[in-house]
């Protein structure tokens, strides 16, 4: 069941710390701990409670599996090796969370819902029957030496005790395989989301190890049967596998959540630096900057750019010259822009006049110029900004409209 060394005294067990059992449960904590909030606040979907369910049970698993837990279980209860049951158990349960996990993140849909609610009964049903089979079994067998490090392979011979190691490897084989060849299949459907590709990716990997892991011990077990010794199967391989297993399965459940939030993140950011060439033009008609907000997320560091942004423009409306802003857009046209870029080269080259407008002090003559709505300007102030990067083109722009359109003409 346990498979490394079980150390004697504190210092052997701290240069011995059991990496193969605390290292996947130190990385399933943390991503139990950073899913948690989530699957509190959203306790009703079923797909977050699957998450959560995997990640608590393949905790649980690692914890009470390593050699010093099993001592310290076996010692509590008073009964020899208690804590075989209990961890195969804690296996099964594992087990048919990844068959769950499957199901409700594949069939989310609520057209599949009369279909999800079958399998899971049906997976809940059945590994609750395994749970049960295992606690009878181990009644029935006849344990009573300790073994914290090899157990399966020193009882591999010994009734009851057999059927029971047998059946948790088996029901965890079938969970592997099942698991494996639905994520597979569905790696290969299209339109599948980047980030969730790559989880399923890593999930595969897990599951294919885990494989592994029951490979390692079903050798070991049926080398006993036969009179060979391949414990170190056993005790060396399994664990590994387990462990990489559990490590490539927490990740594979991870990667999509956090690689989405953390996209989103950096594009609301881009969108934010992308309007820092806008706001720091405009600071001159504020006359201040915008407000600071070091703790705010970066929505709301965004919301107040634009904010200012917008304020400004409005401060700026009676400066807008709509005349000016036709010509630019006529000129940009002309240099080769596209619709798209003419109209923000344009809007740019009617804010910067405004600004300089502004600056001088100068008002807008009614009879000469046509004051220019803002809220086309409004509306587009990420591709404004983005213009407001590339000063050549606005300079020439800006050259040619205010060439006089007579003088454009008999010059073409």
């Amino acid at each position: 069941m346990t498979h490394l060394r079980l150390a004697e005294g504190p210092g052997e067990f701290l240069t011995g710390l059991y990496v193969s059992f605390w290292l996947p449960g130190l990385v399933l904590g943390a991503a139990l701990a950073i899913k948690l909030p989530s699957i509190v606040k959203m306790w009703r979907d079923p797909l977050l409670r699957a998450v959560g369910g995997l990640l608590l049970l393949a905790c649980a698993v690692f914890v009470f599996a390593a050699p010093g837990t099993i001592a310290w279980t076996n010692r509590v209860t008073g009964v020899p090796n208690i804590a075989a049951p209990w961890v195969y158990s804690l296996i099964t349960a594992l087990s048919a969370s990844w068959l769950l996990l499957v199901i409700h993140w594949r069939n989310g849909g609520t057209e599949r819902q009369a279909q999800t609610r079958r399998a899971t009964r049906w997976v809940v049903s059945v590994y609750a029957a395994v749970v049960v089979a295992l606690w009878v079994l181990f009644a029935f067998a006849d344990v009573p030496v300790e073994q914290v490090q090899d157990l399966d392979t020193y009882y591999a011979t010994t009734p009851f005790m057999r059927e029971e190691i047998l059946l948790y490897l088996i029901v965890h084989t079938v969970a592997c395989l099942i698991t494996a060849r639905l994520i597979w299949t569905w790696i290969r459907t299209d339109g599948l989301d980047g980030w969730l590709r790559w989880g399923l990716r890593f999930l595969s990997v897990g599951y294919v190890t885990n494989l592994l892991f029951s490979a390692a011990k079903f050798t070991a077990i049926v080398a006993r049967w036969t009179g060979h010794d391949l414990d170190w199967l056993n005790t060396n391989i399994a664990p590994s596998a387990a462990c990489i297993g559990a490590t490539m399965v927490a990740t594979g459940v991870f990667v999509p959540h956090a690689g989405q939030y953390l996209q989103e993140r950096w594009l609301v950011s881009r969108q934010r630096q992308s309007l820092k060439p806008l706001a720091r033009l405009l600071r001159t008609v504020t006359g201040r900057r915008e407000p600071l907000a070091l703790r705010a997320t970066p929505e709301i560091r965004l919301i107040r750019r634009e904010t200012y942004i917008r304020d400004a423009l409005l401060q700026l409306s009676r400066h807008l010259d709509e005349d000016l802003r036709r010509r630019s857009y006529d000129a940009a046209l002309a240099l080769g822009s596209e619709p798209g870029r003419a109209h923000a080269l344009a809007a740019a080259v009617t804010i910067l006049n405004a600004v300089e407008a502004g600056r001088g002090g100068s008002t807008p003559d009614s009879d000469e110029t046509a004051t220019s709505d803002p809220a086309y300007l409004l509306q587009e102030i990420h591709a404004v900004s983005e213009a407001l990067r590339s000063p050549d083109e606005i300079t020439a722009v800006r050259a040619r409209a205010a060439v006089p359109a007579e003088s454009m003409s008999a010059h073409e």
